[in-house]
């Protein structure tokens, strides 16, 4: 069946709402992570840098309390419908994070945001 204009056009329309669906997704990620390090920052703990990207995924935060790293994950939810964001992290997701806080060169990568 051919292609009408007015299916263009839909495709079109459902492609700019999409894209502005992740823009607002991220731009909410970006907010939550924000949160998360000014959250961390009222406690006492100081951000030692933000979307750190080590050669296989990203830690969102690192942060130091005295003599200890923490590393974290910031997960945003709308609702709790499907549980908590804590819910959301896996054990597999768990085990990564592990493997990259052991990262012998835990150091920011070029260009990584730092607080």
């Amino acid at each position: 069946m051919p292609s009408t204009a007015r299916d263009s056009s839909f495709r079109s329309i459902v492609a700019i709402e999409s894209r502005a669906g992740t823009q607002a997704r991220v731009a909410a990620g970006v907010r939550a992570e924000a949160l998360a390090a000014e959250f961390l920052g009222a406690r006492g703990l100081t951000i030692v840098t933000r979307n750190f990207r080590p050669p296989r995924g990203e830690i969102d935060v690192i942060a130091r309390g005295g003599a200890t790293l923490v590393f974290v994950e910031v997960r945003l939810r709308r609702n709790s419908r499907y549980g908590g964001a804590a819910a959301n992290i896996t054990a597999g997701k768990r085990t990564a994070h592990r493997g990259r806080a052991s990262l012998p060169r835990a150091r920011p990568s070029p260009g990584c945001a730092t607080s």
